[in-house]
């Protein structure tokens, strides 16, 4: 089955993720960071785009990029490939380096920049590693450098602190330092998988249907297994009826492969998206939570 194209447009914002194939330690060493880094670097002078924070663990790795006139998905495939073919003949090994493809959400910029770069920055304190927010292998220290970056945007973002650069770099540290008074749930609610459409981007506006799953599930609280399970409690029936009713507004999902995803016959999604199966104030509830979320605005 062909993959859904993702949403791409000039200026769009992604955190990006990429694990290692069955969370394999596919950046254990330093110099496999080193590799990565300078393959980051590579392709952001080949396709032009802005990089906000990077942080490369053993065995994944987050970036934030504002995409510009390159589509993300050519500058992912360009460091992804490359980087398997240089960690495969390195190891003289041959097969997936990664797990299936990346992970990139789309989120609000003009709200949630600052925090989401936070949240890059704190996953070495969260994993207990060795120099919390100044483990080398992140971002962080190019923002708490004198020294100018090539690599990340990191003048634009002090300069959302202070026009004084000093004060900039002090405000941002007691910005970075969260203190585990701010809960993780709380963190993820920054990733919203915002799509903004306007005249200048003549794009259609189209979204994968399991990236509408995964924001459905995690509004409701519940998992794809639950929402899967042949059940007839209303609840289950409520979240399929919306996510069927989202994915013909918003995804190029068929029919015949939107039921096979959650397993139920083809005749019901027929006859939800034809208004035979009613929908409940329920559904309603959950479709206008999707939308007024900021994920959809026209």
């Amino acid at each position: 089955m062909a993959r859904k194209p993702r949403v791409e447009y000039k200026g769009c914002l992604y955190h990006v993720m990429a694990r290692g194939n069955n969370g394999d330690f596919i950046f254990e060493k330093p110099e496999d960071k080193q590799m990565y880094l300078d393959l980051i670097r590579k392709y952001k002078e080949k396709f032009p785009f802005k990089l906000y924070a990077y942080c490369i663990l053993d065995n994944h790795v987050h970036m934030l990029i504002e995409q510009e006139d390159t589509p993300l998905s050519k500058i992912m495939q360009g460091i992804q490939q490359s980087y398997t073919q240089r960690y495969n003949r390195k190891y003289r090994r041959t097969g997936h380096v990664f797990q299936q493809r990346y992970k990139a959400e789309i989120c609000n910029k003009e709200q949630y920049l600052v925090q989401l770069i936070r949240y890059i920055h704190n996953n070495p304190v969260k994993a207990g590693l060795e120099g919390g927010l100044s483990y080398n292998w992140s971002s962080h220290k190019e923002y708490v450098s004198n020294r100018e970056s090539e690599l990340v945007e990191k003048d634009y973002i002090l300069g959302l602190f202070s026009r004084d650069k000093k004060r900039a770099i002090r405000a941002y540290k007691k910005f970075m330092d969260v203190n585990s008074e701010e809960k993780e749930e709380d963190i993820k609610d920054y990733l919203l998988e915002e799509v903004k459409f306007s005249k200048e981007n003549e794009y259609e506006g189209i979204i994968e249907a399991d990236e509408i799953i995964d924001i459905i599930c995690r509004f409701e609280g519940v998992n794809m297994d639950e929402v899967t399970r042949r059940s007839r409690i209303q609840k289950y029936s409520d979240i399929r009826k919306a996510i069927v009713l989202l994915c013909e507004e918003y995804s190029r999902i068929t029919a015949t492969e939107l039921a096979n995803k959650l397993n139920i016959p083809l005749s019901m999604v027929s006859k939800i998206r034809s208004g035979v199966i009613k929908k409940t104030e329920n559904v309603d509830r959950i479709i206008e939570k999707f939308k007024n979320k900021g994920i959809i605005q026209a």
